[in-house]
């Protein structure tokens, strides 16, 4: 019991941050696009008002930049170019939130083929970078100047998963720090585990455990895809991306326990899942996972003391392939990137309810995959 507590707490001052934004009411976002299609042309960034509208401030070319973060201070922006054939890559810019300006710093490969996903530690001493085709994760030191170093750790998986059309090998699509930055969990859809290493901040060149210490087994053909932590519960929710459903799990000292499975849906008809992003509420009281493929549109949970969920009803995103979403600092918006209709749809949320509502602001952009806010 001891440890669980001590866990909780860990959760509870990482969860701070967020709500101390809360008295903040005009943001900036960041959107990583797609740019093969000929409709983007990389970064853009944008002022996004508290009434859900937003003006463009700048853009940035890049080639395929499709995730994106930023360091803590936001001084810089690291963002994946989604390139195979041995291309994949990271590149880091030095950022003006201010003026919007960007500056190419470097760019390094990133390991692997088709890098989808990055994260980052809080003091920004490296980038975690998921090459889904590539099927393996790396750890990029971050220089003193922000810029990458060429120095990573390549931790390549092996496997494949009972969907033979999807799951023919590894596919890494994600990698997140748990909260007390102690341990990376791995998302690998292609073979339905989800690995937890071991993590050393002080270690440059090494940074991550070799092997897991530990591996959750999700049911045969779900495809872990992304993850979310409860802000102050020590709780982990991962989408399942083919079979569009969300998975509830324990988590203390490294170790994955589940608990509850739930699907993106009321019923279970012939309909094919393509579930994508998950995220919680700022407050911690509902969750919501978006859904691709023939549905189009955001599950919406309340999460119980416990930590289980209880779907409440989906959103049609209005759009198609909502592949991102994003919730304001305030918990006032959310803001859903319809990636194949070329445009992000900003809702109102209800906070009592988690219940979502159309604001009619639109913010125009091709291929949006990747929304981050900027305070």
């Amino acid at each position: 019991m001891k440890k669980i507590i001590s866990i909780s707490l860990l959760f509870i001052s990482f969860g701070t941050f967020s709500l101390a934004q809360k008295s903040q009411s005009n943001f900036k976002i960041l959107i990583g696009t797609y740019t093969n299609a000929g409709n983007s042309e990389g970064i853009y960034y944008y002022q996004f008002n508290k009434d859900g509208s937003a003006k463009s401030i700048s853009q940035q070319k890049a080639e395929e930049p499709s995730f994106l973060i930023t360091s803590t201070n936001q001084q810089f922006v690291y963002s994946v170019n989604e390139l195979g054939k041995g291309n994949g890559a990271v590149s880091a810019y030095a950022f003006n939130k201010t003026t919007g300006e960007f500056k190419l710093l470097n760019s390094v490969l990133s390991g692997g083929d088709h890098p989808c996903h990055i994260s980052t530690d809080r003091k920004n001493r490296f980038v975690f970078v998921s090459n889904y085709s590539g099927g393996n994760l790396s750890a990029i030191a971050i220089n003193a100047d922000g810029s990458l170093s060429n120095e990573k750790q390549t931790i390549q998986h092996t496997g494949s998963g009972a969907n033979k059309a999807r799951q023919e090998k590894a596919h890494v699509h994600s990698a997140v720090l748990s909260p007390d930055e102690k341990y990376l969990i791995v998302q690998d859809l292609g073979t339905d585990k989800i690995s937890v290493y071991g993590v050393n901040l002080n270690n440059q060149r090494k940074p991550l455990s070799e092997n897991p210490i530990s591996v959750f087994n999700c049911n045969p053909g779900d495809g872990p895809r992304h993850i979310s932590f409860h802000p102050s519960k020590p709780f982990v929710y991962a989408v399942q991306e083919l079979t569009g459903s969300v998975t509830v799990l324990a988590f203390n000292n490294g170790e994955l326990k589940k608990v509850q499975q739930i699907n993106m849906f009321d019923q279970v008809t012939d309909k094919k899942s393509g579930a994508a992003d998950i995220h919680l509420s700022p407050d911690g009281k509902f969750l919501y996972a978006s859904n691709r493929a023939d549905y189009n549109d955001l599950a919406i949970y309340t999460i119980a003391a416990n930590g289980l969920l209880t779907w409440v009803g989906s959103q049609p995103t209005l759009g198609l392939a909502p592949r991102n979403f994003a919730i304001d600092p305030t918990g006032n918006f959310l803001l859903a990137a319809n990636q194949n209709s070329n445009e992000i749809v900003v809702f109102k949320r209800n906070k009592t309810t988690g219940l979502l509502k159309d604001t009619g602001n639109r913010i125009a952009v091709g291929r949006p995959v990747c929304i981050q806010f900027v305070n």
